[in-house]
């Protein structure tokens, strides 16, 4: 018997190999020797033929598996040689998708500092608007940072939808904004403009992208709390058909939604989660949220059973975890979502599917949906 196994230190310019084996015949009660560890070092550059002679070596050597240490980026040119790696497709995919959310964090960080920037100017816009970044909020940001202060012309501005008077709107934009407080408003708008043009350029491209893999985005949307940019977002990582993945277990452990086990003598000293894919996780956390907010359906249902007992956090990501359940089976066997809790008004079920054929739409897909036939599931 032969095992073997690589510790590889990796920089820029070089990489320090040492493997390490272990070789000799079982004992008679199966147990393994107490042989020496045999240890070989070596060491490669990190260009393409090194990379190719390092492929060789450790074949040479027999080893399976290997653990890497690095410093900045420079693990990324050997994990790509050596790691299980999604193809080409799957991994630009990757990219769009996870460069979209790292603008929506933008976004969230610009809106914070619009807030701020607010406050000290004394106007309370946020505080009678839902969405201080909807379009009657950016028309009057957008006046507000051209120079315009008078707090009836600005309040004029807003939709007549708001749910408050134009008194209570010319209210809260009475302030006082300073030539300072205009140019950092433009900026931050500016700023805000480049990421929204970003953004939808970027979902133009997960939608081309993804054009083949269209039935999966579908069949995805169709599960409560999951949205058409959350559907690629889980296409992007866990590929169309979550090939990589025997059982909904080994997805949900990938993914880092399944209890963890820190075992000792028997006892399990601690359960926190691992961190798994952290764009996944973010993704199912959020659709699981969304879920338990939809009338009726199962996942709300089963979260209401649970809730007493685990308290929010748990029950949550217990749904988290039945979640990755489902989004396995739709993709790893061609599964259909068909809604097992109460059953939803024929008004409900319309809008709904009024709103995803909407925004599928509104990325490049052209699909109709019908509503199925639900059984009802009382618990």
């Amino acid at each position: 018997m032969h095992d073997s196994i690589a510790g590889i230190d990796l920089h820029k310019r070089v990489l320090m190999v040492v493997v390490g084996s272990v070789s000799g015949a079982a004992a008679d009660d199966g147990s393994q020797p107490r042989e020496p560890i045999r240890f070989v070092k070596r060491r490669f550059g990190t260009t393409t033929p090194e990379l190719l002679h390092l492929i060789a070596w450790l074949q040479q050597q027999g080893v399976q598996q290997a653990v890497m240490e690095s410093t900045a980026q420079y693990w990324k040119p050997v994990w790509l040689t050596l790691g299980f790696v999604p193809d080409a497709a799957q991994r630009q995919m990757r990219t769009v998708t996870r460069r979209r959310t790292q603008l929506t964090r933008d976004r969230v960080r610009i809106q914070n500092q619009l807030e701020s920037l607010l406050e000290e100017t004394r106007i309370k816009l946020s505080s009678v608007v839902t969405d201080l970044l909807g379009s009657s909020g950016l028309r009057i940001l957008t006046a507000l940072g051209r120079g315009e202060t008078d707090p009836a012309k600005l309040a004029a501005m807003g939709d007549a939808r708001l749910q408050c008077e134009p008194a209570e709107l010319a209210d809260a934009l009475t302030g006082s904004v300073s030539e300072i407080h205009r140019r950092r408003l433009q900026q931050h708008l500016a700023h805000l403009a480049l990421i929204d043009a970003q953004m939808e350029e970027l979902s133009l491209l997960a939608a081309d992208a993804m054009r083949q893999h269209s039935d999966a985005v579908i069949r995805l949307v169709k599960i409560p709390g999951i949205r058409v940019l959350s559907a690629q977002q889980i296409v992007a990582e866990a590929g169309p058909q979550a090939s990589a993945f025997p059982s909904a277990g080994q997805f949900s452990s990938w993914i880092g939604v399944c209890p963890g086990r820190e075992e000792s003598a028997g006892e399990n000293h601690s359960s926190h989660w691992a961190k798994g894919n952290t764009y996944l996780r973010r993704v199912l956390c959020q659709a699981a949220q969304a879920a338990v907010r939809t009338k009726n359906s199962f996942f709300q249902l089963k979260f209401q059973r649970r809730l007493p007992r685990l308290g929010y956090a748990k029950a949550i990501w217990a749904m988290a975890r039945h979640l990755s359940v489902v989004i396995w089976k739709i993709l790893h066997e061609g599964a259909q979502y068909e809604e097992r809790g109460l059953p939803a008004t024929p008004q409900a079920a319309k809008r709904r599917m009024q709103r995803i054929t909407q925004q599928m739409r509104a990325i490049g897909y052209a699909v109709e949906f019908k509503p199925l036939k639900t059984e009802a599931v009382l618990a």
